[in-house]
């Protein structure tokens, strides 16, 4: 089975890139999803995330506002953060790579935000990046809601720069060209993987 690792910065179009993988048959583990029901009420994130940070928690999950504010006024806790949720996601992760062996996928795609900057690329056979102009980028970041320009350059702060994630990479998926195009490029890296 090829693990195939998907990672790229914000906003450049990685979990629509997830989707199209999804959409051709291939199983995907999406970290952020994982993120989201561990943080859920009663998920395994929420006891531990609460007696480091107590105030986050609101009717038994973790509020991703207050969650956020916290940090952006605290970043060093991202690290306290990060030791809690990683392992967490991880074990995940491996349930869902057992699930797969057992059902003879040939390929399987960990969708990972952070892929080189956990070492996870230690853990997966390829890796694909989902990359796009700098502006587009912005455009996109600066469009969602409540994003502000110092939350857009905190996050980039703590990834890779594009341009080095996309010289480790094996395949770039480029975003910009419209959907048509990018699912053009994830079909032929399915078919240039797929055992023959």
């Amino acid at each position: 089975m090829i693990v195939i690792g998907l990672t790229g910065s914000i906003g450049m179009g990685k979990t629509a890139t997830a989707r199209m993988f999804a959409e051709e048959g291939i199983p995907v583990a999406d970290s952020d999803a994982v993120v989201h029901r561990l943080y859920a009420k009663d998920g395994a994130a929420v006891a531990p995330v609460a007696s480091v940070f107590p105030d986050v928690v609101v009717d038994g999950a973790i509020d991703r506002q207050k969650l956020a504010r916290h940090l952006a006024g605290h970043p060093d806790d991202f690290k306290k953060l990060e030791a809690i949720v990683h392992p967490l996601v991880r074990a995940e992760q491996e349930n869902f790579l057992a699930w797969a062996r057992a059902g003879k996928a040939p390929l399987v795609v960990l969708d990972i935000p952070l892929l080189f900057e956990t070492g996870r690329d230690r853990d997966v056979d390829r890796i694909v990046v989902v990359s796009a102009p700098p502006e587009v980028q912005r455009q996109r970041v600066l469009a969602r809601p409540g994003m502000t320009e110092e939350k857009f350059a905190s996050i980039l702060a703590r990834q890779l720069p594009d341009a080095e994630k996309r010289a480790r990479a094996d395949f770039i998926v480029d975003s910009d060209r419209g959907f048509d195009h990018a699912r053009a490029q994830v079909r032929r890296i399915i078919a240039e993987l797929t055992p023959k």
